[in-house]
């Protein structure tokens, strides 16, 4: 049986729980402003470097996601052993100092070694900070507590496009990647200093990889939702990358309108979405397990249907008041999802369990998302033309419905596999 937890009151500042998430949501923040920051600067970074929509979705996913995914389980397996703060702080630095390199390459190359160099400095942030918020929350507000670290999704992907949009507007695409990368290196002591584990007796002891990795793969619980966040993962990242391009193509909006458009529909309805999620998985789950399953299951159902409206919206106004909605509603798995995962195995073993779980949701989501939308558009211009993008995200919204189907067959195995 664990211990009792310290009350949070009797804690000094920096180990209490609301401090240790403030400052993960922060470094998350970071996280996304440098994976995203390229979706709004593929415009510019084409022209410069001359480079095809495949070339450009290779470098918006494959690139990022290949080794970002494939680190992330002995890292986290470092992390369940010798410390999380540990390695999500050495992690922050070097996604951080690779960003900034991005702001220096030459050609497509480089920027795919830096790409790579920015994967595997994140690959070691995601798994262990839910281990961490797993470990200071009890289970009670834990899908809150990974709701609230899950705003940094569309908080750093709308801080990243616009302060991209802006800096390259005022400046160049480079001076935009240098500014972020710089910033991040600037928060790492802090965050180094200040933010430590909680006490667990079993830190230092946690299993091997293969006994974690032995557990997951009897439950079905886990492919079902790992494959439905992948799914999911698949559209949600190649939106992220390609419909600023869209709304370039198809209403000629400049640089900084066009960062606008997608940075207030990401803060907005990202964020009420991800919250959403928090807030009923925590409401809904003491009913019924299944429930962490079966609401996002049913957003992505809801949300298909107003994606396809918005995509088909005759103005960039009309366009952003369709998409508001389903934006939130694709983001509301976020909570719900991450912490059905966290109950898959004993507290040790969570970071790995994560870890486990990003490896799959990335390495498809992640690698082939833009990737996957980049090449259909190219395929489909000799028969569309400057529409062939708009078509190809359209078919993407398949993937969508796919995760809700995963989802759905999920939930019925949860209430059997779930560990308190």
């Amino acid at each position: 049986m664990p211990p009792a937890p310290e009350s949070h009151d009797s804690l000094p500042l920096l180990r209490r729980p609301a401090f240790v998430l403030a400052m993960l949501l922060v470094v998350y923040t970071f996280n996304f402003i440098d994976r995203q920051i390229l979706g709004i600067l593929a415009g510019p970074i084409k022209a410069d470097l001359g480079l095809s929509d495949t070339q450009l979705g290779a470098l918006g996913g494959f690139a990022f996601a290949l080794l970002y995914s494939t680190m992330g389980l002995p890292l986290a397996w470092l992390a369940d052993r010798r410390g999380r703060t540990r390695v999500i702080a050495a992690s922050l630095a070097v996604w951080s100092a690779f960003t900034a390199l991005c702001g220096m390459v030459s050609g497509f190359w480089a920027m795919f070694a830096c790409r790579l160099g920015v994967g595997v400095g994140e690959a070691g942030g995601v798994a262990p900070s839910y281990a961490l918020i797993s470990d200071t929350f009890p289970p009670q507000r834990r899908a809150r507590a990974l709701a609230i670290y899950s705003l940094g999704i569309p908080l750093g992907s709308a801080a990243g496009i616009l302060l991209g949009g802006y800096v390259a507007a005022a400046v160049n695409w480079r001076a935009a990647f240098l500014a972020v990368g710089l910033a991040g290196l600037a928060f790492t002591p802090l965050f180094a200093w200040t933010v430590r584990d909680p006490r667990r007796p079993q830190a230092g002891e946690a299993p091997a990889m293969r006994a974690v990795l032995a557990i997951l793969a009897r439950k079905r619980s886990f492919w079902l939702l790992a494959l439905g966040a992948a799914s999911c993962s698949m559209m949600g990242y190649g939106l992220a990358f390609w419909l600023p391009s869209l709304m370039r193509r198809s209403f000629a909006l400049g640089l900084v309108e066009t960062s606008q458009f997608f940075g207030l529909l990401l803060l907005v309805g990202g964020s009420a979405g991800v919250m959403a999620g928090g807030v009923l998985a925590d409401w809904l789950g003491t009913r019924s397990r299944a429930a962490y399953a079966r609401v996002p299951a049913l957003a992505f159902l809801a949300g298909v249907p107003l994606f396809v409206a918005g995509l088909h919206a005759g103005s960039a106004a009309l366009a952003f008041w369709l998409f508001l909605l389903p934006q939130a509603l694709v983001y509301i798995w976020l909570g719900p999802i991450l912490t059905a995962v966290q109950h898959l195995v004993p507290a040790p073993m969570r970071a790995t369990a994560s870890a486990a779980f990003l490896l799959i949701n990335n390495l498809i989501g992640v690698g082939l998302g833009s990737l996957t939308i980049g090449k259909l558009s190219d395929l489909l211009t000799p028969h569309f033309g400057n529409d062939a993008l708009r078509q190809a995200i359209q078919i993407g919204l398949g993937f969508y419905l796919l995760a809700a189907v995963l989802m759905l067959a999920g939930a019925r195995h949860l209430a059997r596999e779930w560990v308190d």
